[in-house]
């Protein structure tokens, strides 16, 4: 088999692809993994409306029976947001849960790579994966970070997750060749809240000035993403001190409970969620659509510099 015949595109998606229309790559962990039904499938759908209403394509991206699928039905939304022991798939899970046909919701680096396998250079997203705190114990690093350092898709996040350890996140991009622009602020936004602490390396005020920074870096061949980060809106933010108790004692609840790996992330998100009276939620929700958003008309420009 060739790589095509591992991949199912939505008519929507493929006609996209065919008359260079602008598109924007969504994941699907957020379905499976990150929201309640029908909360879930509820916002997924609003999310790939808020990408429409900036006149780009959405293409959520998941797995199932052994293909990977560039764009959903909204009967495929409401299938990953009902079904259970839906693998949550990372780069280094895609061959094992495609070879055995499982169900599997795409976290940030497996839907980058799908989305380049077809040639999507926008992923919007809520917050990328990086460096945990405590990873100098536990090597707990994400692998989104290594799969930005070389797939040509550009990811607007809210920042970095404020469970994770920012600095050391923003060190490793460095490191990694990676870009961190910040959309209109020099802060650096931590997901819930438009401040981190830290200074954002970069700063780019519009959605043009994003696509030329993209064009001029794979122009000149220089792979890899960029992280665009996309502070939250002021009316949805959390108070960082509020938000980092609660961190601090989802940490220790894990820790308690030995989770580990690829279930801490939504293990802790959860927990924040219920201990917040669902504010967290409400905050996650709204930075994933602002993200849509960014991300479509990122989108609408890089194709208008494209010439078409």
């Amino acid at each position: 088999m060739t790589k095509k015949e591992y991949i199912i595109i939505h008519p929507e998606v493929q006609h996209a692809l065919d008359n260079n229309l602008p598109i924007v790559a969504l994941e699907s962990t957020i379905i499976s993994h990150g929201m309640p039904w029908p909360q879930n499938a509820i916002t997924a759908k609003e999310v790939e409306a808020e990408v429409r209403n900036r006149g780009a394509i959405p293409a959520t991206i998941a797995i199932r029976d052994g293909k990977c699928l560039v764009g959903l039905s909204s009967e495929d939304i409401d299938y990953f947001g009902q079904a259970k022991d839906v693998w949550k798939v990372s780069l280094r899970d895609m061959p094992y849960v495609i070879a055995t046909k499982l169900p599997g919701a795409t976290t940030v680096a497996a839907t980058m790579r799908i989305a380049s396998m077809v040639g999507i250079k926008i992923f919007a997203t809520g917050g990328i994966g990086g460096v945990h705190r405590g990873a100098e114990i536990t090597m707990d690093v994400s692998a989104d970070l290594t799969e930005m350092a070389n797939t040509n898709v550009a990811v607007v996040a809210a920042g970095v997750k404020s469970i994770l350890d920012i600095g050391l996140t923003l060190e490793y991009l460095e490191t990694m060749g990676v870009p961190v622009v910040t959309y209109g602020q020099d802060a650096f936004p931590s997901f819930y809240s438009s401040k981190s602490g830290f200074n954002s390396p970069l700063r780019l005020d519009t959605p043009e000035a994003m696509a030329l920074l993209l064009q001029s870096k794979w122009d000149l061949g220089i792979n890899g993403s960029v992280l665009i980060a996309n502070p939250i809106p002021a009316e949805y933010e959390m108070e960082q001190a509020s938000i980092e108790k609660h961190i601090m004692n989802a940490l220790a609840e894990a820790d308690k409970l030995h989770i580990k790996g690829k279930e801490v992330t939504p293990f802790l998100l959860k927990f924040i969620a219920n201990n917040t009276e669902g504010e967290s939620l409400e905050a996650n929700i709204a930075l994933i659509k602002n993200n849509a958003r960014v991300g479509a008309e990122i989108a609408v420009a890089l194709q208008t510099l494209a010439g078409f």
